[in-house]
């Protein structure tokens, strides 16, 4: 199934207000309301109403009455499942103005049974700017354990995969011309 961007926007939304029970600090749910604020303030009325329309027909939503009368808007596990699918998606590592010279690897060891997974674990670190150092070692000069702890839970292949930090690594300066360090 397809969504609009009106629609990704939408579950993603939905989300938002799920992980603002991850945040740990005030700051930081401070910072996730305003985005997403931010983002409501952009979204047509009409276009919004058949958006949920659709993402009630395919499932994505449930749509609750309370006590009160009031109408709930509910994102449900298939719902849950695409907009994670959706911050996947957008993911990127930030890089800092100063890099800090350490080296971050992630190595995994994941099954042949598994094989779609690993393909979408390869991809996704492509993606976000690794090096493939190896078949299934990858490089990047700069922090990424939320994003790796992300992809991770994912796809549920925690025992698969191992995150290092590392200061010092022999071809150092091949790598440092890769990422321009």
């Amino acid at each position: 199934m397809r969504l609009g961007s009106l629609q990704k926007k939408f579950l993603i939304l939905l989300f938002g207000h799920l992980s603002l029970g991850l945040c740990y600090t005030r700051g930081q749910r401070l910072a996730a309301l305003r985005e997403m604020d931010k983002e409501w303030e952009k979204v047509d009325e009409e276009s919004l109403r058949q958006s949920i329309q659709n993402l009630y027909k395919n499932k994505l939503i449930d749509i609750k009455e309370t006590d009160g009368g009031k109408v709930k808007i509910v994102l449900n596990k298939n719902g849950e499942k695409k907009a994670l699918e959706y911050q996947l998606e957008k993911m990127e590592i930030k890089k800092p103005l100063k890099w800090d010279g350490k080296w971050r690897m992630v190595l995994f060891d994941i099954p042949h049974s598994k094989r779609k997974i690993r393909d979408a674990l390869r991809f996704h670190l492509k993606r976000m700017g690794f090096f493939q150092y190896q078949k299934s070692v990858f490089v990047c000069p700069y922090q990424c354990a939320d994003e790796i702890d992300f992809i991770i839970e994912f796809y549920q292949i925690r025992s698969n995969v191992r995150q290092l930090v590392i200061s010092e690594i022999d071809n150092d300066l091949h790598l440092r011309k890769i990422f321009k360090v």
